[in-house]
């Protein structure tokens, strides 16, 4: 057995026994618990793809990879981890200095500290050139000001890596938290992804170790446009397993439910909507399995990436709602898988940048 199947095993036990039984409870409070975070340190599930010398797994993003797919496959939208390991620790650990390297991966990979990334704010949105978080010098420190909207992580984020307005350009910084003038909201009502922690935080005369800067200052917006492949393909790898497992849930529905005396399965209707939803599917999963062999060899560009964001996400809310309709009126019942996979799926055509972005970048290398 290969590391990345005994992974997959001990990911999907994990998921079975800390966060399926509890998804009610964390949509209810609207994060996950604190203690998920450590216990998933603990079984080694967090920064697989960050090197052991940092507390890290050691392995690459197919690791990462297999992770997000048994996460979904858990029908599991709360917990943060995507953020946390495939995005935040990989900033620290492309820009970081050994010494902050060394002060943040650990904690980040045992659990015990929390990570979040705060880009968007709320008159900016995908516009990362209108960023309006100001970072002022002063003396050794960055005094922080503005607000973020819509984080991840952000009502139990340890440290957050901040997008602001340097002297030197826009600049990424990380803080620490809590501390005197960060606060951050309760976790915002959405119409999906209710478990999943996700708030605004305020930055009210922060301040901040300028040692705390990531790389240079006004390097913020090369550092992003490296970063975002990851982070679109972290998405598509989310999107497809989702397709997959809301086929699986439907059929498995379709071959037991019955109507005008025969199961449904038995309609063409059904066989023909199936057939369609499941050629979507596997075409989505060679073309994401083809993404993540490029990325795994740094071969994976932007519009690439653009694409396997923009092209699953669409894919996985048609094919959702194609799978919800087989199921009648018990796939509008908030109780049933079918019914949240439908609102969480929708969020996925928006964060990362939202379609109509990924289909401007597209259009720019054609």
């Amino acid at each position: 057995m290969s590391d990345l199947d005994q992974l997959r095993d001990l990911a999907r036990e994990f998921f079975a026994r800390e966060s399926t039984p509890h998804q009610k409870r964390f949509a209810e409070q609207g994060h996950v618990d604190r203690d998920l975070w450590r216990k998933a340190g603990a079984a080694g599930l967090l920064c697989l793809s960050v090197p052991e010398a940092y507390g890290g797994g050691g392995g690459t993003f197919a690791h990462e990879a297999v992770l997000l797919e048994e996460q979904a496959r858990a029908m599991d939208s709360s917990f943060g981890n995507a953020v946390h390991s495939g995005i935040v620790a990989h900033y620290l650990l492309r820009y970081g200095t050994e010494e902050q390297k060394l002060r943040w991966l650990p904690g980040l990979a045992s659990g015990e500290l929390v990570g979040a990334i705060a880009m968007t704010e709320p008159g900016t949105g995908s516009d990362l050139q209108a960023v309006a978080t100001r970072a002022a010098r002063d003396g050794d420190d960055y005094v922080l000001d503005g607000s973020k909207m819509f984080i991840t992580n952000g009502y139990l984020c340890d440290l957050v890596i901040v997008v602001a307005r340097a002297p030197g350009g826009l600049s990424l910084i990380v803080v620490e938290c809590p501390q005197p003038g960060f606060t951050r909201g309760r976790p915002l009502k959405k119409i999906g992804m209710h478990g999943q922690d996700t708030c605004e935080l305020a930055f009210d005369g922060v301040r901040v170790p300028a040692a705390n800067l990531l790389g240079d200052e006004g390097d913020g917006m090369a550092q992003l446009m490296t970063q975002l492949p990851q982070e679109r393909l972290i998405i598509a790898v989310s999107a497809v397993a989702v397709m997959e497992a809301v086929l699986a849930l439907t059929v498995d529905y379709v071959k037991q439910r019955e109507a005008f005396g025969r199961e449904l399965m038995a309609f063409q209707n059904t066989r023909f909507t199936l057939a369609e939803c499941a050629t979507a599917a596997r075409v989505a999963r060679v073309f994401v399995d083809d993404c993540v062999r490029a990325h795994l060899a740094g071969e994976l560009d932007l519009q690439t990436a653009a694409m396997a964001k923009y092209w699953t996400t669409e894919q996985q809310c048609k094919i959702v709602d194609e799978c919800l309709q087989l199921f009648g009126g018990y796939g509008y019942m908030a109780e049933y898988p079918i019914a949240q996979a439908y609102v969480d799926s929708r969020v996925q055509k928006i964060y990362g940048g939202t379609n109509e972005i990924m289909k401007e970048l597209i259009a720019r290398f054609l």
